[in-house]
């Protein structure tokens, strides 16, 4: 195993060639090395898992294993470590049909950003906050935006508009629960670096003041608060048909045209369909609000093309020369019980 002369010393900033000189010294220690190819594997493997907390809300777990690596090896390995993870995980978990380069960026930026804070550094719950709220907002949001809109000018044609604002809500919501998070993750692995002499801090432990301690839990609960604000907004404002797979849309359909018809006369003498058009829940909440138009197929339709039918969407049904409609339904639903709470109709026209 190959030995390297390095120091054991702690800098107060990166800002000096001592600081450079230890971390690109770490790129000739074999045993840092070997260590940096389990810090990649691992963070590849962890690319995929991550912790939901809400729709389209979760806890990407990658990232602690990231900052992990940065604060052992620093700044000058954790660059090319962000590229090998970058590349290998797009080979192994390939998203978007097409690997664009300009992605790695980010990758590259949030890993130096953990070195910069945490590596060789006296280790405090404010670096690691500050570390985890430059790649928040820095990267996250500033940085990952552009190559976004980058992205969809070169391979979608820009037609597809990218909306930035829900990411950065996200992004920044998410903060003080992720910065909580890997606080007290790396309080535990810190203790265990320094006995495999990985890091050199002699304390060898992250000491919390009570200040500190009450900082975490206010950024804990506001956290909590964000997320819930979000989850009541995202639920409020987005319908659960949007996401509704094919065969769901085609189940959910029938399901609602049994209970207009169940109500209605019109579905006694024409052949009707029923679309779901809007379904709405609220955060925690156990009702479901529909909105469903209501729909006379035109005599003589063969089995198939009736079957294409129960697929349509609002927007499509709303298109389609085979459907006249009758009316629409508004009704709510308990999830748990399929109780029908409330029903109320209005014909068309």
């Amino acid at each position: 195993m190959t030995k390297v002369q390095k120091t054991s010393n702690l800098y107060p900033h990166p800002f000096s060639k001592a600081y450079w000189r230890d971390a690109a010294a770490e790129l000739r220690d074999t045993r840092m090395l070997v260590f940096t190819a389990l810090m990649i594997a691992l963070r590849v493997a962890m690319k995929p898992l991550s912790i939901p907390i809400g729709p389209s809300l979760y806890i990407n777990t990658a990232f602690l294993a990231n900052a992990l690596g940065a604060m052992v090896y620093g700044p000058v390995v954790a660059g090319l470590a962000a590229c090998i993870t970058d590349f290998l995980g797009y080979l192994i978990a390939p998203q978007g049909g097409f690997y664009f380069p300009p992605y790695m960026l980010t990758e590259v930026a949030g890993s130096m950003i953990f070195a910069l804070f945490l590596y060789r550094a006296k280790l405090t719950p404010v670096r690691v906050l500050l570390s985890r709220f430059c790649i928040c907002f820095g990267v996250n949001v500033l940085l990952q935006a552009p190559i976004h809109m980058w992205y969809n000018a070169v391979f979608m044609g820009g037609k597809h508009v990218i909306l930035t604002i829900p990411g950065i809500l996200k992004n920044l919501f998410m903060f003080p629960i992720e910065s909580v998070v890997l606080t007290l993750f790396l309080s535990v692995m810190q203790p265990i670096t320094y006995r495999m002499k990985l890091t050199y801090d002699k304390e060898n432990a992250l000491h919390f003041s009570k200040r500190e301690i009450v900082t975490l839990a206010v950024l804990f609960v506001f956290g909590a608060g964000c997320v819930t604000g979000y989850l009541s907004y995202h639920y409020a404002h987005n319908s659960l048909s949007a996401s509704y797979t094919a065969q769901q849309r085609v189940e959910e359909n029938k399901r609602a045209d049994e209970i207009v018809d169940t109500h209605e006369s019109a579905g006694q003498n024409e052949t009707t369909m029923a679309v779901v058009e809007s379904a709405y829940k609220k955060f925690l909440g156990e009702d479901i609000t529909y909105t469903v138009a209501s729909y006379a197929m035109a005599e003589g339709l063969d089995e198939s093309t009736q079957a294409d039918l129960w697929k349509l969407s609002k927007s499509k049904a709303a298109k389609e020369e085979t459907l006249t409609r009758l009316g629409t339904a508004v009704y709510v639903v308990n999830q748990d019980s399929g109780e029908l709470i409330s029903y109320e109709y209005t014909p068309e026209g």
